[in-house]
């Protein structure tokens, strides 16, 4: 297995992340977590920190503010690689993405520079979720994915795997995007670059315990952003 870094953006999620942190050292002797949190009110860092104090494995980028789901993932990729991480894998800090899938994740790698956790690979894998935001999500995966013509079925995912060389070149500094669109701005540009991608299923859990970040405003933001996406891929500046 080769040296890997787990990226855990948090916020307020003290509730779950001592659990979350346990699951995911049990996965492998080479995987390192990294959790970026932006000022948890609740104390999620001081959490992490107590855990880290023990484990060398696990490291805590604090920033100062909530500054977004994007740049969080951007600031743990780049210190994830100077670090030396070969593998990258983002994933959600609530269960969502349950860390049973882990393996997988690294088994699919093997012969593919991106792999994608997806929740619509094999019909519509969610649990708990309202029927609103479950049909409002599957279709705005449709409609991004024929959009920019991108050959996956899950295009907004938040649990993925990136080789290094995936992350050193599509330019996570140009990166405009957060939210659902930072999942498709990412897998667009990877794919843009000519990356191998791999898609495997998985059954999504609603949140298991706090509250969700998601919004509609977040899903109606990516519906126009990918339009944004294509244009500037016609144009060669993506």
């Amino acid at each position: 297995m080769a040296n890997t870094t787990i990226v855990v953006p948090t916020y307020n999620e003290k509730q779950n992340i001592d659990t979350l942190i346990s699951a995911l050292l049990e996965a492998g002797p080479d995987i390192r977590v990294l959790v970026v949190d932006d000022n948890s009110p609740d104390g999620t860092a001081a959490r992490v920190e107590a855990v880290a104090a023990s484990n060398p494995r696990v490291q805590l980028l604090g920033r100062p503010d909530k500054m977004g789901l994007g740049s969080a993932y951007i600031d743990g990729f780049k210190l994830a690689l100077a670090q030396g991480a070969e593998l990258v894998i983002q994933m959600d800090a609530d269960f969502s993405h349950d860390p049973k899938y882990i393996g997988e994740l690294l088994k699919a790698i093997e012969d593919s520079d991106l792999v994608i956790g997806s929740r619509y690979v094999k019909g519509v894998n969610v649990v708990n979720w309202p029927i609103q935001r479950l049909l409002l999500s599957y279709c705005a995966n449709v409609y991004s994915r024929i959009i920019t013509g991108l050959p996956v079925h899950d295009v907004t995912s938040g649990f993925k795997c990136f080789r290094r060389k995936v992350l050193e070149q599509i330019d996570l500094d140009s990166i405009i995007s957060d939210g659902y669109c930072f999942q498709i701005e990412t897998t667009f540009r990877s794919w843009r670059k000519g990356f191998r991608i791999a898609e495997i299923p998985i059954v999504f859990v609603d949140r298991h315990s706090g509250t969700s970040k998601m919004s509609n405003r977040i899903v109606w933001e990516a519906i126009w952003k990918v339009w944004w996406f294509r244009l500037r891929a016609l144009a060669g500046r993506m």
